[in-house]
């Protein structure tokens, strides 16, 4: 099992190499590693969004606090988790600092060439203009809400010269643990207007963001942010929802909207 080799191995290797200190880049602390160390909490959605309250979530809580609570300093992404990370783990502030995110250099460079678009359009048959989605599908990333709204546009857009063939793109992993997306589409009868991608290689991801008409993200909480950042990299609107650590990321370059309500995320698209 990765999870005992990670807390029994791990420790011993570390220690192996005699280092002053060591950095760990995501909230992972084995029980046993040595100190001093460093580490990276990037968010707290599986604190505050578990998938199930029981006793594997119970002891990850546990590990999750003591890693904070050992480390001579944490690194955090972003202002609004730096405060979640005082209130909820009950770290002192002199010990967090603050170190943004950035999207992948990748991102930020020459356009996708516009052969390399089009070849890879057509080999996932869009020939019509979309919005976007991309990331993981869990519940606190809305994406059964943001689906109702695209219902909303698509019915107000019907009639639009350009817009009536409007499409929703939805790139995810773990779809098949959330059913409440499918069922939301379903219900919105809209089914021929979304399209499920799935994982899609990163050059792949680069032409659907540069490509959509907007993205779409309309999460009830992230760390930090990094989707909206990509897609803006690559010369597309972004529609973000307005909690404090996407406001933190993305300032007043989104049209930012109230996630929890979908008239006004289908305004924002709108």
């Amino acid at each position: 099992d990765s999870g005992v080799r990670h807390n029994l191995q791990l420790p011993g290797y570390v220690r192996s190499l005699k280092a002053s200190l060591f950095h760990i880049p995501l909230n992972s602390v084995p029980w046993r590693m040595p100190r001093p160390y460093v580490v990276t909490i990037h968010d707290m959605s599986s604190l505050l969004f578990p998938a199930h309250r029981n006793l594997r979530h119970t002891l990850h809580e546990l590990r999750y606090r003591r890693g904070a609570a050992r480390a001579a300093r944490v690194i955090t992404v972003s202002d609004a988790t730096r405060r979640d990370i005082e209130s909820v783990l009950r770290v002192p502030a002199a010990r967090i600092s603050t170190i943004y995110s950035a999207p992948d250099p990748a991102f930020t460079g020459p356009p996708v060439d516009e052969e390399q678009r089009r070849k890879t359009l057509d080999r996932y048959s869009i020939t019509y203009p979309y919005i976007l989605y991309a990331g993981t599908i869990r519940v606190h990333k809305n994406v059964p809400r943001l689906v109702e709204a695209f219902a909303v546009l698509r019915q107000s857009l019907e009639d639009h010269p350009l817009y009536r063939n409007l499409r929703l793109v939805i790139i995810g992993d773990e779809l098949s643990k959330n059913p409440a997306v499918r069922r939301a589409v379903v219900h919105a009868r809209i089914e021929p207007s979304v399209r499920f991608l799935g994982f899609v290689p990163f050059e792949t991801l680069q032409v659907f963001y540069s490509a959509a008409e907007a993205f779409a993200f309309p999460s009830l909480y992230e760390g930090f942010g990094l989707a909206p950042l990509e897609a803006m990299a690559c010369g597309t609107p972004v529609v973000a929802s307005n909690v404090p650590s996407l406001v933190e990321a993305v300032g007043d370059a989104a049209e930012l909207v109230n996630p929890d309500k979908v008239f006004d995320i289908e305004r924002g698209l709108r």
